[in-house]
């Protein structure tokens, strides 16, 4: 990332304060359900039963940190096998699309997530653990679904 990237990304933290928020739920579970932008569609997750039936639910905000941090959670919890990527996307970033694209092409010699329209799709994690995601996490696509009871059924189906 860039100098440029670094600070605008800061001044964002300042003006648009956005928490990273994720919660955990049966830590035996296989499932993990992505919701991208959508803050409403988390909360769903969190006060229902569901949250039960899932590992860990949680946003993606950036094609770059929270790639890394979706990257690293499945190497270290092994347990999960599924990803449901939800919600809709975060305008100009279009994080959902990035994690897609690193599941099906990887990233080139310089960690740029291969085929991804990002600004900004550059990893910090290692080939291997990127591996181990490709090789290891099913991703199911329902971006820009953000009906909730569609998102569980398809939940319960696993």
């Amino acid at each position: 990332m860039n100098a440029i990237s670094e600070t605008i990304g800061e001044l964002c933290k300042i003006i648009l304060p956005i928490p990273e928020e994720s919660y955990r739920g049966n830590l035996n579970s296989s499932i993990a359900v992505c919701t991208l932008s959508s803050i409403d569609l988390l909360k769903k997750f969190v006060n229902s039963e569901i949250l039960n039936c899932i590992s860990i639910v949680g946003r993606l905000l950036s094609e770059n940190k929270g790639i890394d941090l979706i990257i690293k959670h499945v190497n270290e919890n092994q347990k999960i096998t599924t990803i449901i990527v939800c919600g809709k996307e975060v305008s100009g970033h279009k994080a959902g699309h990035s994690l897609f694209q690193l599941h099906k092409n990887g990233v080139d010699k310089n960690n740029r997530i291969i085929n991804s329209t990002s600004p900004d799709p550059f990893l910090r994690v290692s080939k291997f653990q990127i591996q181990y995601f490709q090789n290891n996490i099913t991703l199911v696509n329902l971006i820009n679904e953000t009906d909730f009871e569609i998102i569980s059924d398809k939940i319960r189906i696993f």
